[in-house]
């Protein structure tokens, strides 16, 4: 059972499914086309279904693979950059969430100067 010896499947791992796309370029490609069509509201489970893929899963995968990772971490950035500038809109609860899923936090800082106390509230990566 399993790949033939010596064949690999799509993260060079033997047995499993080929790869979907074969050169970086043929991805960055693709992704690049599903910005352009969802310019307002990408998402990591969008863009797995539009590159034909069954689960967000195989974008994590292909992240694994240094021929492709830097398109996926860049990809990544760019939806994780639409749920930052959603921090400066009212209703921006689905985007706290999803950064905080992320690794993003927030923090509540008290500094005491004299007689006057100053809370400020950050949102940081950790």
């Amino acid at each position: 059972m399993g790949a033939p010896k010596g064949s690999k499947n799509a993260l060079g791992n033997k047995g499993g499914r080929p790869l979907k796309y074969k050169t970086p370029e043929e991805l960055e490609t693709a992704i690049d086309k599903y910005f352009l069509d969802n310019l307002e509201a990408p998402t990591i489970s969008g863009l797995a279904h539009y590159l034909g893929f069954t689960s967000r899963q195989s974008i994590y995968d292909y992240k694994e693979n240094q021929k492709f990772s830097y398109i996926i971490k860049r990809a990544v950035l760019n939806i994780e950059s639409k749920h930052e500038s959603n921090l400066y809109t009212h209703g921006s609860a689905g985007s706290i969430f999803w950064l905080k899923n992320r690794g993003w936090t927030d923090k509540q800082i008290t500094e005491h100067t004299g007689d006057m106390i100053h809370t400020i509230k950050k949102v940081v990566i950790k």
